[in-house]
């Protein structure tokens, strides 16, 4: 599974377009090769084809690749001391202006161009393109600039201690006021993670493209719920048993503005919120992680970070 991730991870691909072309049609692997290229604009990226060869190879990357992830290294820190705290109790943190202003205006207008939709047209809102808040929007120049951003690569690698990370290539996010004949459609508190303790350590992560506030649908979470999910996994009895009771949690919105970046724990029970404010929201989903993240670290239960073997071991 771990190769596979890092397949789709160093070429970006999303996960879900991948797993639907794969099921519906069945392509023989000249035809997936082929979709791939049609996914990439023609053309593959040469430096990721040969860091992707070397991950699953267990050969030493190249010097360019080298190069690129010793540049992250070398960056100032992006988060703090107080930040890093912040994470140890709350399993989240706030990266601000973690993505330029100029490319995220150009990712959220790529977005509404998708929609076929306005900002002045609030009817215009209620596209039939979206899924739920969901805009199955993976493959755009805007969206891969918000990915390479080199404040949101430290971010992550601060918190893994590591630069050697590859980011997903996941969709947007396009959540409407509230209003008659369109209420808020989910999704509601959950997890994305196994649950099975000790849940292991994990990042994920969302992008505001547009300013938004508590009340206009911002990301929720449960801040600190990392740090007793794998007694609470003991203590309650079933799946039905754990979904209620994650979507009975007292939810914190959580602000920003356009190019924060909010990174969560994999076990914080966290989800999208009703938006009752007079503007849509919209996102961008992106995370990053380890290619071997079993083979890294993991997080105990006492919220300290723990090596589980070396680089050399991948």
């Amino acid at each position: 599974m771990e190769c596979d991730r890092i397949l789709l991870d160093g070429l970006g691909l999303g996960l879900e377009p991948t797993m639907a072309r794969m099921w519906q049609s069945a392509p023989s692997l000249d035809e997936f090769e082929c979709w791939v290229l049609d996914q990439k604009g023609g053309e593959l990226d040469a430096a990721r084809v040969r860091r992707i060869n070397a991950l699953i190879l267990g050969e030493p990357y190249d010097q360019a690749t080298v190069d690129a992830l010793a540049a992250i290294d070398a960056r100032p820190p992006v988060l703090d001391d107080d930040d890093l705290r912040d994470w140890q109790e709350s399993g989240y943190v706030v990266v601000q202006n973690a993505v330029d202003i100029d490319v995220c205006r150009a990712a959220e207008r790529t977005v509404w161009e998708y929609l076929a939709a306005s900002p002045d047209e609030p009817a215009s809102w209620y596209s039939s393109r979206l899924n739920g808040i969901m805009v199955q929007l993976f493959q755009h120049p805007t969206l891969e600039a918000v990915r390479r951003s080199p404040r949101i690569h430290k971010a992550f690698a601060q918190l893994w201690e590591t630069a050697d990370l590859l980011g997903t290539t996941d969709r947007c996010g396009f959540n409407p006021p509230e209003r008659d004949g369109w209420q808020f459609p989910g999704p509601l508190l959950h997890l994305d993670v196994a649950l099975q303790p000790p849940v292991p350590f994990g990042t994920q992560g969302i992008v505001y493209l547009t300013p938004t506030s508590p009340d206009q649908g911002a990301f929720s979470c449960v801040p600190g719920f990392h740090r007793r999910i794998d007694q609470w996994l003991v203590d309650s009895h079933s799946q039905r048993d754990r979904d209620a009771q994650v979507k009975a949690l007292a939810a914190l919105p959580i602000p920003g503005g356009p190019g924060d970046l909010v990174i969560w724990h994999q076990a914080l029970p966290h989800g999208a919120s009703p938006n009752r404010d007079a503007l849509p929201r919209i996102v961008q989903y992106i995370a990053m992680a380890p290619p071997f993240p079993s083979l890294h670290r993991r997080y105990d239960e006492t919220a300290e970070f723990v090596e589980q073997s070396s680089s050399e071991d991948r």
